[in-house]
């Protein structure tokens, strides 16, 4: 906006200056209104496209101010400059605690319309940095606003598709469950019953991640606890009646909880089967935090690495812990101070960030 374009109404509640502003104003490139009183003042400011006030209290009285507060009452009210006659302190306070952009007095010198000009005009400068701050302000909660409801139905929708994943992941361990259980044949029945167990422990990730405020991470004591039930409630008798676990509250990310639930799966259907041949016994998971980095050990008190390999072995199993082992980044091994078998994987507690390739 231009000094050319600017409107400036006056309100006079006496025999003021208004016709001298008038005519020293205009020269400034102002476009002058009067109003004789506040009524016809209020009307005039609520027609709109008046860009300043000037509130000319010439005679002692309260109604200068009660107009100014009547003023900023309105909605997008103009900025309001101030003019008494009274030299005391007392109105000028009063008029900028009512909202009053800047206050002049009227002691009759040649000088106050140059005075009055450069109070309107940086009345007008600061309402108009004032509007504009106030916009920014405006365009930064909506955008905050904007940002927090896509987040929100981004979340919303991740966990409706983790939602429909873990179902569908859990109608196909069941399917697999009832498969295992109608065969006769002991091989299709244990491939089926680890295939299960495998489709379990991803399933136990989505299942995590829907039920969750967090859809970065999976807190893993509690994921291991629900996969570990899932196991025992699967298996036939009570051959895992006494599978234990003891883990420290670790979070991790999602993909990596799926490479640990395979994993866990792997090896404790591998010594159910093999560590105790002629009846069930103990096996124990244990989950601990070392600095940066996790150890997770399946232990038993079987009969150990003397038992004769299973000629009917694949070894399958084997090999998904090593590709979930190289997935993790983690170190495999057994320990041979065990008296049963003891397997140990070690890997970092957070994941390795990607390397950044070359241009």
């Amino acid at each position: 906006m231009t000094a050319q374009e600017r409107t400036l109404l006056y309100i006079d509640f006496g025999a003021g200056l208004a016709h001298v502003v008038e005519a020293g104003l205009k020269r400034q490139g102002f476009r002058i209104e009067r109003a004789p009183d506040a009524p016809a003042g209020i009307a005039r400011i609520q027609e709109g496209g008046v860009d300043a006030v000037v509130l000319d209290q010439s005679r002692p009285g309260t109604e200068g101010l009660e107009t100014l507060e009547r003023i900023q009452a309105l909605p997008d009210a103009p900025p309001v400059v101030f003019v008494t006659a009274s030299q005391g302190s007392r109105i000028a306070v009063a008029a900028l605690k009512a909202g009053a952009a800047d206050y002049l007095v009227n002691d009759g010198h040649s000088d106050f319309v140059a005075l009055l000009h450069v109070a309107v005009t940086g009345a007008i400068d600061q309402a108009m940095v004032r509007k504009a701050r106030d916009a920014a302000e405006a365009e930064i909660h909506a955008s905050r606003d904007r940002y927090a409801a896509l987040a929100a139905e981004r979340a919303m929708l991740l966990r409706e598709v983790n939602h429909r994943v873990g179902n569908s992941l859990q109608i196909i361990a069941s399917l697999l469950h009832l498969q295992a259980a109608s065969s006769a044949d002991d091989d299709i029945k244990a491939a089926l019953t680890n295939a299960m167990g495998r489709v379990t422990a991803v399933a136990q990730v989505h299942r995590r991640l829907y039920t969750s405020q967090d859809l970065k991470s999976v807190l893993l004591n509690q994921y291991l606890e629900a996969l570990l039930e899932d196991l025992r409630r699967s298996a036939e008798g009570n051959r895992m009646s006494r599978l234990t676990l003891t883990a420290s509250p670790v979070e991790i990310d999602p993909d990596r909880a799926v490479a640990i639930g395979i994993i866990v799966n792997e090896l404790v259907m591998n010594a159910v089967k093999y560590a105790y041949p002629e009846q069930a016994g103990s096996i124990h998971v244990t989950l601990a935090r070392h600095g940066d980095e996790l150890e997770l050990a399946i232990a038993d008190n079987g009969v150990g690495f003397q038992a004769k390999p299973d000629a009917r072995s694949t070894g399958m199993g084997q090999r998904i812990v090593a590709a979930m082992a190289d997935k993790l980044g983690a170190d495999v091994s057994r320990d041979p101070t065990h008296s049963g078998t003891r397997i140990v994987v070690r890997f970092a507690a957070t994941a390795a960030t990607p390397a950044t390739q070359p241009a």
